[in-house]
């Protein structure tokens, strides 16, 4: 997700002592960076970035600005751009440097490389030549979203941006209306208040959501409640930053008396009737009182 990190000044707002560069291990480094905050980025991607044989970027103007915030001197090695509209023409140099056993470290703008971000061709090219691709974790606005939301996130999907011509956007809205997992979504500031529209037509308004904006910075708003109270919080201006979208799961739609019982008999198999009434009710949504009689019956016949 795009972005610029933070302010600062030296390499002792993020803890990093620097001095000599150690030695990276040959292979492709995915580097995440932050998505504001610049002290979000971790000590083993700032060992990394100092390191490293050659380096790529999404935006090289922003990897050499977070490089200088934290006392790392590009010392004359390669700095790669590396982004949407050129990631294939730039493979053959990074592969052959690979090769050649260099440490090669990329990183997206902001966030993780792959997510929303380029590196994918990068990353499986790597992989398929037998080079080792190695993560440098750290910050994703994904994550971030999730952890504040206030939703459930044992079981989320990312869905990334929703497309924008109107009969692919249906389609895409229409596909994610009975996902069983927390939704998350990323999308324009100029376009989120007709995404809240569309998704309240389409999921319903009472649906709970988490409107995240400006993860990690210092004007960081989360608001939370249904589609329609999001909606009507942010009135009739556009919020500006980026933005990210959590969306609570579906509710599970109760199956028929044929599939609870199949589902019954399978659970009978290595369940007692109390738990195997308890996990089919679960999976099903259907009311347990009425599982639970079902399977004394079958336990019974």
């Amino acid at each position: 997700m795009s972005g610029t990190a933070g302010s600062g000044t030296s390499a002792e707002r993020s803890g990093w002592t620097g001095g000599s560069a150690r030695p990276v291990a040959p292979g492709l480094h995915l580097v995440a960076t932050p998505i504001g905050a610049a002290r979000d980025i971790t000590l083993t991607a700032l060992d990394v970035l100092a390191g490293a044989d050659i380096l790529a970027a999404e935006d090289t103007r922003t990897l050499r600005h977070l490089m200088e915030i934290h006392g790392i001197a590009l010392a004359g090695r390669p700095l790669i751009a590396c982004h949407d509209h050129n990631e294939a023409e730039v493979l053959p140099r990074i592969l052959g440097a690979l090769s050649a056993g260099k440490s090669v470290a990329y990183a997206s703008e902001a966030g993780t490389p792959l997510v929303s971000d380029p590196g994918f061709i990068l990353a499986r090219a790597t992989a398929e030549a037998g080079q080792k691709v190695i993560a440098a974790p750290g910050a994703s606005a994904v994550l971030a979203a999730l952890t504040v939301a206030g939703l459930p996130s044992d079981r989320f999907l990312f869905a990334g941006f929703p497309p924008t011509a109107a009969g692919e956007r249906a389609r895409f809205l229409s596909e994610m209306a009975a996902v069983p997992a927390t939704l998350v979504l990323y999308e324009s500031p100029r376009r989120v208040r007709r995404l809240l529209a569309e998704l309240s037509a389409s999921l319903g308004g009472t649906r709970r959501a988490a409107l995240c904006r400006e993860l990690t910075k210092k004007h960081e708003e989360v608001i939370r409640g249904t589609l329609d109270e999001i909606l009507a919080a942010l009135g009739e201006s556009d919020p500006k930053g980026e933005i990210v979208l959590c969306l609570d799961r579906a509710a599970p739609q109760a199956a028929g008396a044929e599939t609870i019982e199949a589902a019954l008999r399978v659970a009978l198999q290595t369940m007692s009737v109390k738990d195997a009434a308890t996990f089919v009710a679960q999976t099903t949504g259907a009311p347990r009182r009425e599982v639970y009689q079902a399977a004394l019956a079958l336990a019974k016949a």
